[in-house]
């Protein structure tokens, strides 16, 4: 091989493995810093490695919410309509934030099952709820229609 030839064959390589070497640095840093939504139910059956920065939301729990007489702490339920998960939050809520009410709350779960907010966002009129939050109460809503019907269904038999 002329030795012109084999300094450009090379170089060539050497573009292409930096190229697919800072792709996969790229990709890699992109997986590592989305904050994915998930619902209480995904959270509950385990879905989400404890330590891994999610968004979750739902309705707050009628009766759940406990605050901290020391400090900022606060403990309250969120659901989707089959399944509940405790969210512990250590700052200001919100002004709009209620039981009842739809949220989204930033932060990890711990190795407890308690998710560990850093942040909780509000809904912020009497009509919004979060697009993520009203598509997994949706979901949890079907899910439990086709449940009942099937339970209705055998026991007809």
């Amino acid at each position: 091989m002329h030795p012109q030839r084999k300094k450009r064959l090379h170089l060539i390589l050497f573009l292409v493995l930096a190229v697919a070497a800072a792709v996969g640095l790229a990709m890699y840093s992109l997986s590592q810093n989305i904050n994915l939504f998930q619902t209480p139910t995904q959270i509950a059956n385990g879905e989400v490695p404890p330590g891994r920065t999610i968004r979750a939301g739902g309705l707050v729990v009628e009766g759940s919410v406990e605050r901290d007489q020391q400090g900022l702490g606060v403990t309250f339920r969120v659901t989707d309509g089959q399944s509940e998960v405790p969210v512990f939050y250590d700052g200001i809520l919100p002004d709009l934030f209620r039981e009842g009410q739809g949220i989204v709350a930033l932060g990890e779960v711990n190795t407890e099952g308690l998710f560990v907010a850093s942040e909780v966002l509000a809904k912020h009129d009497e009509n919004y709820m979060p697009p993520e939050v009203q598509a997994a109460l949706e979901q949890a809503h079907q899910d439990g229609k086709a449940q009942m019907e099937a339970a209705a269904k055998e026991a007809s038999y």
